[in-house]
């Protein structure tokens, strides 16, 4: 391929619409560290990962990519991209340790630090409010699958947006409560760690309660732009038999739908195929509040899936699931094992056009990228980082979203995962994703060639 640092000028056209915005994404409790400096509270995170077994390499985020002493560095590296946004996620406990009650000081403080430090570096900073660190007393009181838990977002909205709101102008009510719901939930292999199955339920309805909630508040408080982040995936049947065929409606539903359409269109799909006649949970007027107008459609995208019936004797049979996903064969694949098939993601975007009509929004791909398992050739000063694979993932992908403009769905920007390596969730340190090399030990940090690579990209691109 071409050199690392120079983009592919073989793809049909380089540029994008104009104003479309280029950034990189993070998450709190994945870069921070500093778990317990600044009043911070306890999270349903550092639980998890105090607990023997769950994380696969038995780490912790106390220093993670130490980016709450770091973060200047941080936009330096922002800056050095020619970066316009920034997406980055504020920590509930940080602001707000026991997830009610008044704000912590010394944690405003120093999310104001950071976003009058985007804006000298002439950075946009795009919040997230909850990126999954749940104030661990809330957890306590039932989490998720306590509808009270909401109201409690709400409230922390309204208490980040009175400090920050003067400077922010677009915020992010929730990321990926799909992976809230089934993985934290369902199946038990993130944080909180419960395995309720379709008990699960609740905690997504009560999720996109929040989300409208947390609109409502921002809203009350000024004109700035909000959406909401889900994370999304192509579903493909493993076969043209019916079961399959069915099977991927049914992961679709679950995975997809139930978590776009009630912001998209007020409404949840038809549950009747799981033996449901209304979303658990749902009360008079919640839809009206989660289906309030947003400005711009977050989509997270990393890969498709293959589905199938589920398999005898499958923890998906055993659960009375009609789908089970299963692995693709002859496909490349990330670190993580995630298959490689780019033009999916162009399929997807395409279906949300056609799907959602008018009543789609903008959308802003808020992640997007891949692990590799990265490695620092050379000293720590003149040491390089050649992630080839990386940078090819990255280049069709962003070329994917191109495809999908030519067809014409409205993306108005796209945000690289992740800016640095980081705290992986259940992975720890074992999934590079970043941009950016950290050194866990060290919090020493070197840019890989796809970190020049995006850099020309973005140039090339305006």
């Amino acid at each position: 391929m071409a050199d690392a640092a120079t983009p592919d000028t073989t793809a049909e056209t380089l540029a994008f619409p104009q104003g479309f915005r280029w950034g990189a994404a993070t998450a709190a409790f994945q870069i921070e560290g500093s778990t317990s400096a600044g009043g911070r509270g306890e999270s349903i995170w550092d639980v998890f990962t105090r607990t023997p077994g769950l994380v696969i390499d038995g780490s912790n985020a106390e220093l993670a990519a130490d980016s709450y002493r770091r973060y200047r560095d941080d936009v330096a590296l922002l800056a050095g991209l020619d970066a316009d946004d920034y997406r980055f996620s504020i920590s509930w406990p940080r602001v707000q340790p026991g997830g009610t009650g008044p704000a912590n000081e010394a944690g405003l403080a120093y999310y104001d630090r950071l976003v009058d430090e985007l804006l000298t570096a002439g950075i946009a900073p795009v919040p997230t409010l909850y990126h999954w660190d749940l104030p661990q007393e809330l957890e306590a009181a039932g989490g998720w699958l306590n509808r009270d838990t909401a109201y409690r977002l709400a409230d922390y909205a309204g208490l980040v947006v009175d400090r920050l709101g003067d400077r922010v102008q677009r915020w992010i009510t929730l990321n990926e409560p799909a992976m809230t719901t089934l993985q934290g939930y369902a199946l038990g292999s993130q944080a909180p760690g419960h395995a309720l199955m379709m008990g699960s339920l609740p905690t997504a309805h009560h999720q996109l309660l929040a989300h409208g909630l947390a609109v409502a508040a921002i809203r009350e408080r000024g004109d700035a732009e909000v959406g909401i982040t889900n994370n999304h995936t192509l579903m493909v049947p493993a076969s043209d038999a019916p079961a399959d065929q069915f099977a991927a409606g049914a992961f679709d539903l679950i995975y997809n739908r139930i978590f776009a359409d009630p912001v998209l269109t007020g409404a949840y799909p038809d549950l009747s195929g799981f033996g449901l006649e209304a979303m658990p949970g749902l009360e008079d007027g919640d839809l009206e509040l989660i289906g309030a107008p947003i400005d711009f459609y977050g989509i997270n995208f990393y890969n498709p899936t293959l589905v199938a019936a589920p398999r005898e004797g499958s923890e998906f049979a055993a659960a009375g699931l009609p789908f089970e996903p299963v692995e693709f064969e002859n496909v490349p694949t990330t670190g993580f094992d995630w298959p490689i098939m780019p033009e999916t993601f162009t399929e997807l975007l395409v279906s949300f056009a056609r799907d959602y009509g008018d009543r789609l929004p903008p959308v802003v791909i808020t992640e997007n990228g891949a692990s590799f398992p990265d490695e620092v050739v050379g000293g720590a000063v003149t040491g390089a980082v050649h992630d080839e694979r990386r940078i090819d993932y990255v280049d069709r992908h962003i070329t994917a979203v191109r495809h999908a403009i030519d067809q014409g769905v409205d993306v108005r920007g796209y945000y690289l995962w992740s800016l640095t390596d980081n705290f992986e969730w259940a992975e720890g340190y074992t999934q590079r994703f970043g941009l950016v090399h950290v050194d866990f030990e060290t919090g020493e940090r070197t840019p890989k060639d796809s970190y020049a690579w995006y850099r020309d990209r973005i140039a090339a691109s305006r």
